[in-house]
């Protein structure tokens, strides 16, 4: 069984804010995949199916994001879940919006639904970073991330969330890299070969 979880903040205040967008693509995915309803269980809500093969559980945490992982610990403890076996979708500052990286392992960058993760479970889980951009200064993030995406960022977030629920099956399979490739290709399609590219299509990672 692998374990999806979304993290965001619970209640309509904060729904469709920059940081709820792990929650955004967690929902996605129950709906594309035609997974059970949500149901209220270990301090979040869940919804079980299939994809492809493989049973999958998808997790909100309702701790809020600061104790996000209370609630995965819960799950993963219940079903026996290893942490490799672990997806994480999360708002990441580091990234522009609409850019997307997959990472196993290593550090939480500061964030604080994934250093609660850290604490409960380790840090051998992966996650999908989904790019909101950074304010600029440090003092200006908690406004930012608390936002709402403007209607604007509806030109990539859907084709994003879409793309994000309809290929996660690689990133089960470990085919990190094809998963990015598919997502980038959903927000920008391949130019035709009349088309110069602009030049600016530098990674920011």
């Amino acid at each position: 069984m692998y374990l999806v979880v979304g993290l965001g903040n619970p209640g309509e205040k904060y729904a469709r804010n920059r940081h709820n967008i792990g929650f955004m693509a967690a929902d996605e995915i129950v709906r594309r995949h035609s997974f059970s309803p949500y149901r209220a269980k270990f301090q979040g809500e869940i919804s079980e199916g299939k994809i492809g093969t493989e049973k999958v559980l998808v997790l909100k945490p309702q701790t809020f994001m600061n104790e996000s992982g209370r609630s995965v610990k819960e799950a993963v403890t219940f079903y026996k879940i290893a942490p490799e076996d672990i997806i994480v979708l999360h708002d990441e500052l580091d990234l522009a919006p609409g850019k997307l990286r997959v990472k196993r392992g290593g550090g939480h960058a500061g964030h604080n639904g994934l250093r609660s993760i850290h604490a409960h479970v380790g840090e051998g889980y992966a996650r999908v970073r989904l790019g909101i951009g950074h304010p600029g200064s440090k003092d200006r993030v908690t406004g930012h991330v608390l936002k709402d995406f403007a209607k604007a960022d509806q030109d990539w977030i859907v084709p994003q969330l879409d793309a994000v629920a309809d290929n996660i099956d690689l990133i089960f399979a470990g085919r990190d890299s094809d998963f990015m490739t598919r997502v980038a290709q959903a927000i920008n399609p391949p130019r035709s070969s009349n088309n110069k590219p602009s030049g600016n299509e530098k990674d920011d990672d």
